[in-house]
């Protein structure tokens, strides 16, 4: 079993028995979403660490969208509960990189494709293929993208 998941497991047995209902209720439905991903395909299969953490974050993006979608709807109890559902999968993701670290990734990318002959809104395609591989897992695709469509536009 991989390290990840056997945590998310241990920490799902000690939040049961810590009566804790919104943690152990997040890491259940997570270790689900876990266990669904392995059995998908056409043989069942033993996630790796990345692809765990590849679930969770996909888990803890569905969480920020639920939330703005229940504090659009006009419920701001369901906002709160989905809120802090995605901070205890935050604690299990790799330290998001900010704003500045992204912009200097996305500008040394965009001097690299720029010097291999891409320019302007047409090379964003090249720049991403740059981009994330660097930030895989430490960023969200659509602030990786907001960020290269800004740097190529101000380029």
């Amino acid at each position: 079993m991989t390290t990840l998941k056997s945590k998310l497991q241990e920490d799902l047995t000690a939040a049961i028995k810590e009566r804790d209902e919104l943690r152990s209720s997040t890491l259940r439905l997570t270790l689900a979403a876990v266990t669904k991903e392995e059995v998908a395909g056409k043989t069942a299969r033993e996630l790796s660490d990345d692809e765990v953490q590849k679930v969770i974050a996909r888990e803890a993006k569905k969480r920020r969208e639920a939330a703005e979608a229940f504090a659009k709807g006009g419920r701001p109890e369901q906002a709160e509960r989905e809120q802090a559902e995605g901070v205890v999968l935050d604690s299990y993701l790799p330290k998001q990189l900010s704003d500045e670290e992204l912009g200097e990734i996305v500008a040394r990318a965009v001097a690299e494709a720029k010097a291999a002959g891409a320019e302007g809104p047409r090379a964003m395609g090249q720049v991403m293929k740059i981009v994330n591989p660097k930030v895989a897992g430490l960023a969200e695709g659509g602030r990786v993208a907001a960020a290269v469509k800004q740097q190529l536009a101000n380029g």
